[in-house]
């Protein structure tokens, strides 16, 4: 069997190498004519899967190796009779590692404690129940939006009841938005944070790392051209923009925070995606399994912290949070590459690519030396000794 595989995919080689051939290709140069001999194609968010794509090939198995599903035209897909996987909840630990990390650097650039912010999170799915539940246990006043969920007949999340998205916006600080990419519907979520939404965030922490298509990016540049943007705008911290691969320069420079859609790329996330797309291939093809992640990847603490009892707790979980991951790391890199290349495409694919190891907050063992220390830490996801 032939896989054209997305160059970024980790570990194909030891899943499918034994009982396929590998053709490794960037996602943007994933291209019908690429695809058109193959069997099989698995990608990354980057490679938009539809009919122009695949019409005409033999492909008949297509994996995204993604939480998200909105590059995939999966009605045409069932159509043509192709059989899709996903990698639901595969990085979605990353992705709140990420948010996490980020918040805590934020509120020690600013001068506040996270604790006593209240964190609103939109999409209260993989990645945002898990958010909202990490900083619920933290300590942090949540509140919650998920349109879908409520209408659907749940009361809540957490024992924390759905707001209205006006409600929501006016009761935050901060808003971390985790929704997926929808159009159609009776909830879509493309744009739904427009000019009217933008309004309400004056001065408030606005926090990105779902789809960038959530937000109106035309309506949040037009907010910061106006004169008195610095009072008006909320802070940007954006992991995902409108028009990937192609990053937007100016917005970027209004960002507290930027970072090229890396937010869930963590070694343990994007391991698990090409695990959850080995396990699907095989029952596509009606194999027995013969690799297995833990074989590969031990879920074992890799690295220690020893804090000491005159340390304040969110100083502890800061100090724990970036030495797992540090985003200020990749703001920087991002920065650096648009000085120098003026090609932003080239540079959101070659970040992505060349992405340092980064491992998750459940790999780094902490000992703590007060029991508040202790609590505080395993409410984020950190093995506490």
């Amino acid at each position: 069997m032939r896989l054209i595989v997305d160059e970024n995919i980790p570990f194909s080689q030891a899943f499918f190498g034994a009982a396929a051939e590998l053709v490794y290709l960037s996602g943007n140069a994933i291209t019908p004519a690429a695809v058109k001999d193959a069997d099989g194609l698995l990608v990354r968010s980057v490679t938009p899967v539809n009919q122009q794509l695949l019409e005409g090939s033999q492909v008949k198995f297509v994996g995204t190796a993604t939480i998200g599903v909105d590059h995939i035209d999966q009605a045409w897909l069932k159509s043509a009779g192709i059989a899709f996987a996903s990698a639901p909840g595969c990085n979605a630990d990353s992705v709140v590692d990420y948010v996490i990390a980020s918040l805590l650097w934020l509120a020690a650039e600013q001068g506040y404690c996270l604790q006593d912010k209240v964190v609103a999170v939109i999409g209260v799915g993989q990645v945002g129940g898990r958010l909202a539940a990490r900083l619920h246990h933290y300590g942090c006043q949540v509140v919650l939006n998920d349109p879908p969920r409520a209408a659907a007949g749940e009361a809540g999340h957490l024992g924390l009841p759905f707001l209205g998205l006006t409600d929501t916006l006016q009761a935050a600080d901060i808003v971390c938005l985790h929704t997926p990419l929808t159009r159609d519907g009776v909830y879509p979520s493309q744009h739904l944070i427009g000019a009217k939404e933008l309004a309400l965030l004056k001065g408030k922490v606005l926090l990105n790392a779902g789809r960038g298509g959530v937000v109106d990016q035309q309506a949040l540049k037009n907010q910061l051209s106006s004169s008195n943007h610095r009072s008006s705008a909320p802070l940007l911290l954006l992991d995902v923009f409108e028009g990937e691969p192609f990053l937007d320069s100016a917005l970027i420079k209004h960002c507290l925070l930027a970072t090229p859609h890396i937010a869930g790329y963590s070694l343990e996330g994007k391991s698990r995606g090409t695990a959850m797309l080995y396990q699907a291939w095989c029952q596509h093809l009606g194999l027995v399994p013969s690799v297995c992640l833990d074989t590969l990847f031990p879920a074992v603490p890799v690295a220690s912290l020893v804090l000491d009892a005159s340390c304040d707790v969110e100083e502890g979980c800061r100090r724990a949070a970036h030495l797992c991951y540090q985003p200020l790391n990749d703001h920087w890199r991002l920065l650096q590459a648009l000085k120098t290349n003026n090609v932003t495409d080239n540079v959101y694919q070659q970040l992505r690519k060349n992405y340092p190891i980064r491992r998750e907050f459940s790999s780094l063992n902490v000992k703590a030396a007060t029991p508040q220390q202790a609590s505080a830490l395993k409410a984020l996801g950190f093995t506490v000794d």
